[in-house]
C-alpha cells in the first residue's frame, strides 16, 4: 500500500508540473482533425469489407445469412472486420501503458491477460442484454429502420447513433480530463472498474453503430425473434472487435513490456498523460464526427469541415 501511495503522489506531484491544457489542447485538435479527414467508406467498405469478403469466402455484403451458424459465424467475422475504429484503437490506447512491467515473459503474458478480462468483463453483458433485447423488440426498434436520410431530417437510426455516441464520446472525454486530474475521477481508487466501464463502453458500440455488415447482423437477429440468438450474435460481434487488438496487445507487453516499464517509471507520470491523450482524442472525435458533422451532413447545420476524399 505505501509502495502504492508514494507512486501515486510522484505522478501527482509530476502532473501539476506538466502543461497539461497543452495535452488537452493538443489531443483535442487530433480529434477534431481525425473528424476531417476520417472516411467511413474507406474503413467500412474497403477495410472492413474486404476483411469480411475474404473470410467468410464471399460477398459478405449481398450473401443472405442462411440460418443461426451462419448467422454466429457472420457475427464474430464482421466484428473483426469493424476492428480499426478511433474508439476500440484509444481504448487498447489506455490500456497498453497498464501492461508493462518488469518482470519474465510469462508474468508479462499473464499480466496482460488481467486488463483484458475486465474490458471483457464489461463490455459481454452490454453486448449480450442488447443482443437479447433485438431478439425480444425485433423490428420496432429504431436501429431497423429502413427510412432514407434527407437533408434537413434525421433518421430513427440516425438519432439512436448520435445519442448514443455523444454519450460515449463525452464520457470518454470526462475520463480522459480525469487522468490528468483535471476533474474528479470516479475510479481512483478502482482502477479495475474503469477498464470494465470502458469495456461496457465498446459494448455499446453497437447500439449506435451503423456500420453496414452489422446492420446485416442486426437484421438477421431482430428478425429471427430469439433472444438467445440475439445474445450469443451480439457477444461475437464485440469479441470479434476486439480480438486483433487483444493479440497485438498480449504480443506488445510479452515482447517490449520490460522496456515500456522502465521508460514509464522514469517519469510517473507518463502513464497518466498517454491514458489522457487517447480518450481524449478518442471522445472528442466520436462527439464531433456523430453529433457534429453529422448534423452538417445531413445540413441541419450549415457547415463543418471535411476533406475531399470523405
Amino acid at each position: 500500500m505505501a509502495n502504492t501511495l508514494s507512486g501515486r503522489q510522484a505522478r501527482d506531484g509530476e502532473l501539476r508540473t506538466v502543461r497539461r491544457g497543452r495535452v488537452v489542447l493538443v489531443s483535442a485538435v487530433i480529434g477534431f482533425l481525425l473528424t476531417v479527414v476520417w472516411s467511413a467508406r474507406f474503413v467500412d467498405e474497403t477495410i472492413g469489407g474486404t476483411v469480411a469478403d475474404t473470410l467468410l469466402g464471399h460477398d459478405a455484403a449481398e450473401a443472405p445469412i442462411a440460418g443461426i451458424a451462419a448467422g454466429v459465424v457472420f457475427a464474430f467475422v464482421t466484428g473483426m472486420a469493424g476492428t480499426f475504429t478511433a474508439c476500440n484503437i484509444a481504448v487498447f490506447g489506455a490500456l497498453a501503458p497498464l501492461v508493462g512491467d518488469g518482470a519474465g515473459r510469462r508474468e508479462r503474458f499473464r499480466a496482460a491477460l488481467r486488463p483484458l478480462g475486465l474490458l471483457a468483463a464489461g463490455m459481454i453483458p452490454v453486448s449480450a442484454l442488447y443482443g437479447a433485447l433485438v431478439g425480444i423488440v425485433g423490428t420496432s426498434m429504431p436501429q431497423f429502420s429502413t427510412a432514407a436520410n434527407v437533408a434537413g431530417g434525421l433518421s430513427p437510426r440516425s438519432i439512436q447513433s448520435m445519442v448514443v455516441f455523444g454519450i460515449v464520446g463525452l464520457a470518454m472525454l470526462y475520463l480522459g480530463l480525469a487522468a490528468l486530474r483535471l476533474v474528479p475521477d470516479p475510479f481512483e481508487r478502482r482502477p479495475g472498474a474503469r477498464t470494465v466501464f470502458m469495456g461496457a463502453l465498446i459494448g455499446g458500440f453497437l447500439i449506435g453503430r451503423p456500420f453496414g455488415l452489422f446492420r446485416a447482423m442486426f437484421r438477421d437477429a431482430a428478425e429471427s425473434g430469439n433472444p438467445l440468438y440475439g445474445a450469443a450474435a451480439f457477444t461475437l460481434q464485440s469479441i470479434g472487435n476486439i480480438v486483433l487488438l487483444a493479440v497485438l496487445l498480449v504480443v506488445t507487453a510479452v515482447v517490449f513490456g520490460g522496456r515500456v516499464h522502465r521508460w514509464l517509471a522514469a517519469k510517473p507520470h507518463r502513464i497518466a498523460v498517454l491514458t489522457a491523450s487517447a480518450l481524449i482524442v478518442a471522445g472528442v472525435f466520436t462527439f464531433l464526427y456523430w453529433d457534429v458533422r453529422l448534423l452538417a451532413r445531413r445540413e441541419i447545420i450549415p457547415w463543418y469541415p471535411v476533406a475531399p476524399w470523405t
